[in-house]
């Protein structure tokens, strides 16, 4: 998959090139855990553009409702890196960073805590490692879990997009970019390069081109 990119048109759709495979999955919960269902199968294409108004009919992709709708796409995220932004929770044996860019998708929630409930008694091997995939799950990429010596802890995805849907919320979800795909704002400039992120696509972001959990209320 040479010349993958996701550019983001000015107050339009986001364009994907690249022929990055596209998904939707369902989260549901699971006790205590959330999980993916598959969702429908989507079509499969070189170059597709995603709506990113909330607006389409043709949802996830653009069928051009974002004129009529009068969109303003403006993205307002920080260009800071995520070690930059993010906070440095310690733990006792794992620490974590928590940039606070939530899509609500809720996989930091684990049978035994959440990831900062993990991570504050990461001392008990059971918690490290629940700890671990609570943070790693979180399709966002708010959270990263961290070793006492540094080092991140990323799990590793290959290139890929899927539309969340969060039937138990009664919303849809955002864009799930996986495997560090380059996003391109309107302005010709790349977003840091991230393993993990979530695009909005309801339009009521705050913090475009990013998830905020906006699609919830």
């Amino acid at each position: 998959m040479k010349n993958m990119k996701i550019r983001i048109t000015a107050d339009g759709p986001y364009i994907v090139t690249g022929g990055i495979p596209l998904s939707e999955k369902i989260i549901k919960s699971a006790g205590n855990c959330y999980v993916y269902d598959d969702g429908v199968e989507l079509p499969q294409a070189e170059t597709y553009s995603l709506c990113r108004c909330g607006k389409s009919k043709n949802a996830p992709f653009c069928d051009g409702s974002h004129r009529a709708a009068g969109f303003d796409g403006e993205e307002t995220a920080s260009p800071a890196l995520y070690t930059e932004r993010a906070e440095l929770i310690r733990g006792q044996a794992l620490d974590m960073l928590d940039d606070g860019r939530c899509a609500f998708a809720r996989f930091c929630h684990r049978d035994k805590g959440d990831a900062w409930e993990l991570i504050k008694h990461s001392d008990i091997p059971h918690n490290r490692e629940e700890a671990i995939t609570a943070a790693s799950e979180c399709p966002a990429g708010r959270l990263t879990a961290v070793t006492k010596a540094g080092a991140l802890i990323e799990p590793a995805y290959e290139p890929a997009i899927e539309i969340l849907q969060d039937p138990e919320r009664g919303a849809i979800c955002g864009i799930s970019v996986k495997g560090n795909i380059p996003i391109e704002s309107a302005a010709g400039v790349l977003y840091e390069k991230r393993n993990r992120a979530v695009l909005c696509r309801c339009g009521k972001s705050e913090n475009k081109p990013f998830c905020d959990a906006s699609h919830i209320d």
